[in-house]
């Protein structure tokens, strides 16, 4: 007669079903990374077609979603301008403040963040903050904006300061050559298109040399030629010493 069949014994702790949800911590990182691509999709969009040409629809159709969707993440297109352009701000502030940690002469640490905010303007939040601005902002939304501005023109005038005062740039109002430099880079952003004659590397480059070297040709440059030019006034002179010279003349 055959035995009975045991059963094995159940697992007095048995292990639960996988979740289909992400922890916690990664559906925040999802929600920070398409909050991003809908920040980076509108500023692209606004540096194409300007800030009141530009709807939610149409950021909504570059990200292949539904208007509805951007809702998650933004409240109204004034807050993602807002955004957009505190992004680029904060971008040149943290380039700055890396550059002047690494410590360094004066000139060293101007010359870095000369590069990258010549970068920064020709990336997207960069370049949005310089073609569409904060003027389109509430004036309470401004404050802060205005506040970071200030942050990089502090920064720029100190470091114009300090390069006067070790020797490294000539005598000058720090004032007035913080926003020379800063307007010259600034307008970049506005004509800078990727795909051209030069990357953007190229760009900032000779921008920054033509801002430290200027246009105007070098004196000892200059002087070079002068020799040759008192040679060629010289030579009637000698000529009018002779008079049988005045005759064949």
């Amino acid at each position: 007669m055959p035995s009975p069949t045991v059963s094995p014994p159940r697992s007095a702790d048995p292990r639960p079903p996988a979740s289909p949800w992400a922890p916690a911590s990664h559906r925040e990182q999802q929600r920070e990374a398409k909050r991003n691509a809908v920040l980076q999709a509108a500023a692209q969009l606004f540096n194409e077609r300007g800030f009141h040409a530009t709807s939610l629809d149409d950021i909504a159709a570059r990200l292949n979603v539904t208007k509805p969707t951007l809702y998650y993440y933004v409240k109204n297109k004034d807050e993602i301008l807002l955004q957009c352009v505190s992004k680029g701000l904060e971008m040149m502030l943290e380039g700055i403040a890396a550059s002047r940690a690494a410590g360094g002469k004066a000139i060293d640490q101007l010359m870095t963040c000369m590069q990258v905010y010549a970068r920064i303007v020709t990336e997207d939040f960069g370049k949005c903050l310089i073609r569409v601005g904060d003027e389109q902002l509430p004036p309470e939304s401004r404050v802060e904006l205005r506040r970071l501005k200030s942050a990089i023109d502090k920064e720029f005038r100190r470091l114009v300061a300090e390069g006067v005062e070790e020797g490294s740039l000539q005598p000058c109002d720090p004032k007035m050559t913080a926003f020379v430099i800063a307007g010259a880079l600034s307008w970049i952003g506005r004509w800078y298109q990727p795909g051209g004659e030069y990357t953007a590397e190229q760009v900032a480059g000779q921008c920054i040399e033509t801002l430290c070297k200027g246009v105007l040709r070098r004196t000892d440059q200059a002087v070079a030629k002068v020799p040759v030019r008192r040679v060629r006034k010289a030579a009637p002179a000698a000529a009018a010493a002779s008079p049988a010279a005045r005759k064949r003349a």
